[in-house]
């Protein structure tokens, strides 16, 4: 008798003799399934892994250590990451670098980028008391946010209400008590927001024609810090730049004057509110900044703080153009100095009609009594040590004259050396038609 085979799989199979030959072949057709079962191959699972915590806390250790001994190595003194102290008095430097004054945003910085305003911003005193000689002495009365805001949508109300009646003969309809009734519950949710989603009925406010009347409900005053900063994202990039500088006016900055009149500083979520806002950066200046410095009521610390937005944020030149000619242009208080010191700062290619403002703006303390705060001189001093080569030969002269009557006992010789060593732009302009002739 033929001796019983072994299959692969670990079956026993019969001998070829014992089973049909039509059955033979279609056994040999069939697919036969393997008895052992394939190991699984886990390397693309371990790779997928990430490193964890601890390994990678190692890792970035060991990495500085080494970059250490290489400095140590090749002589090269490590990094430190000095705090820069905000200091608003008469501090110079020889050189025309980036460097030359603190900034000004740092103050109002605490550990990271978007601190802004997690430690109370120190502010010197004389520099204070220099600044209040230049503000309004006569501001006008301080209105709540509320009464801005429904005096607005009275005005709305009345004009377009008048034109209805006209029309149709019957008064515009007023607001349906359900929409009334939910976003009074919408002002519950958005007056203890800390994080998470907001409610849709505020999310949709934007696209209301009348979300003015409709955001008056949700009493803005009441809103969390963290809901504010909810709400700029929101409106910043739904409105329109007309809008949006409304709601920046009305709603944002009383809010944010409120808020470091009080504490002395800025909120975070309020300092991140205002970075936002600046996803718009016509209507930041249009409803922020210049209103700011109309007012004539803008403190040293309002300045510094609102200012570091403009050392931290990219700014398109036009904006900053148009801001730095508004600012010249308007009535002298000290927050002009600071804002427009940070502007000239950021060494925009700005057009000739912005320096020849800027010129005419500071020419127009000749006739000036009062004694001008350190701020003033240094905003003379950036403007010369980084556009020294745009000025006309005729601005230089007129600069050097006013030297004479406003000086400063440091910064008025570094102004006068920076105005007396550099081209001026229209002997460049002139040095080629020579040439040519």
């Amino acid at each position: 008798m033929p001796k019983v085979k072994k299959s692969r799989g670990g079956g026993v199979e019969k001998s070829g003799g014992t089973l049909a030959l039509a059955d033979q072949i279609l056994q040999g057709d069939m697919v036969r399934v393997p008895g052992r079962v394939k190991s699984r191959d886990t390397r693309e699972d371990e790779e997928d892994e990430y490193v964890d915590e601890r390994l990678s806390r190692k890792i970035l250790e060991q990495a500085r250590i080494q970059q250490e001994e290489l400095q140590t190595e090749y002589g090269l003194e490590p990094e430190v990451k000095k705090k820069p102290a905000t200091v608003l008095g008469p501090h110079t430097k020889d050189e025309d670098s980036d460097e030359e004054w603190p900034a000004l945003g740092e103050a109002g910085a605490g550990e990271g980028d978007d601190a802004g305003c997690a430690t109370e911003v120190v502010v010197d005193a004389e520099d204070e008391k220099a600044i209040e000689i230049f503000m309004n002495k006569n501001p006008p009365m301080r209105r709540t946010l509320a009464d801005i805001i429904m005096e607005k949508i009275t005005e709305k109300q009345t004009e377009v209400g008048t034109v209805m009646s006209e029309v149709s003969g019957r008064p515009m309809p007023q607001l349906d008590p359900r929409v009334i009734e939910v976003y009074r519950g919408v002002n519950k949710v958005l007056s203890r927001y800390r994080s998470g989603k907001l409610p849709k009925a505020f999310k949709i406010i934007p696209a209301l024609s009348n979300w003015e009347q409709v955001l008056y409900l949700t009493e803005p005053e009441t809103w969390t810090a963290a809901a504010m900063y909810q709400a700029t994202r929101i409106f910043s990039s739904n409105l329109k730049e007309r809008m949006a500088q409304r709601f920046y006016n009305l709603v944002l900055l009383p809010r944010i004057r409120d808020d470091i009149a009080e504490y002395k500083k800025l909120n975070f979520h309020l300092y991140n509110a205002l970075k936002k806002a600046l996803f718009k950066p016509g209507a930041w200046f249009k409803g922020i900044l210049i209103p700011l410095c109309e007012s004539g009521t803008c403190t040293l610390r309002e300045a510094i703080i609102i200012g570091s937005i403009l050392t931290k944020c990219s700014i398109p030149v036009l904006h900053s153009s148009a801001a730095m000619l508004k600012l010249a242009e308007m009535e002298y208080n000290g927050a002009n100095s600071i804002f427009l010191r940070l502007l000239l700062d950021k060494k925009y290619a700005v057009p000739f009609r912005v320096l020849d403002a800027l010129v005419a703006h500071f020419l127009s303390f000749r006739s000036e009594k009062r004694v001008l705060p350190v701020l003033w001189h240094q905003s003379l001093l950036t403007l010369t040590q980084r556009y020294k080569a745009d000025l006309a030969s005729e601005q230089k002269g007129a600069l050097l004259e006013l030297l004479k009557i406003q000086t400063h006992p440091q910064i008025s010789a570094e102004i006068r050396r920076e105005l007396q060593n550099s081209e001026s732009r229209d002997l460049e302009t002139a040095m080629p038609v020579m040439m040519m002739d």
